[in-house]
């Protein structure tokens, strides 16, 4: 099953709607959806690893224009949509807490977590909540979230080959790693 998705994806990372999809995926990951854009990014990169920048640049762009909407959500409709969007991946608690101390350090914590695989919807939505400034909170998401997908890009552009046959000889194990991974992840904030 996962040899299929993985042959696919790598099939449509040279079709004209590749870029689109990522684009979509990488802008809903910023602000609501739980899955990262690194599970296309990734093989996109194998797939055409002279398009690397141009993938790179797409998913950063659409990353922090989701972040925006992101920020909105908390800014503007966090009654209505973000606090539901905590409640509903548990992080309601450790959300008060970590509102206290976010606007002192508010462009340290954007530019920190934008580079992690900590969700970076939650650092959007309490950016908005906080109303940490604008002008702050796009450079520190430009930079963090550009450093993460570029960064990648040139490790599969540089290492593609070897790094694919890797993943292709042990894709069913790397997507188990993947999933306990993200799974342990959200759990892991459920106990900070």
């Amino acid at each position: 099953m996962f040899n299929k998705l993985y042959n696919k994806t790598l099939q449509l990372a040279d079709r004209p709607h590749a870029l689109t999809t990522l684009a979509i995926i990488s802008f809903i990951e910023s602000s609501f959806f739980p899955i990262p854009p690194d599970i296309l990014l990734i093989p996109m990169v194998l797939a055409a690893p002279t398009r690397a920048w141009k993938i790179a640049f797409v998913c950063t762009l659409s990353s922090v224009l989701g972040g925006l909407f992101g920020y909105y959500i908390g800014y503007a409709l966090f009654d209505v949509v973000g606090q539901p969007l905590l409640e509903f991946y548990g992080y309601e608690e450790k959300f008060s807490a970590f509102t206290a101390k976010y606007n002192e350090w508010g462009a340290w914590i954007v530019a920190f977590f934008g580079l992690t695989p900590f969700p970076y919807k939650v650092i959007t939505i309490a950016s908005g909540v906080t109303q940490l400034s604008l002008p702050t909170f796009i450079l520190a998401s430009v930079i963090s979230r550009a450093v993460r997908f570029f960064l990648v890009a040139a490790l599969l552009r540089k290492y593609g080959e070897p790094i694919k046959a890797f993943i292709e000889k042990r894709l069913g194990l790397l997507t188990t790693l993947f999933f306990i991974i993200l799974f342990g992840g959200f759990m892991a904030l459920k106990y900070l």
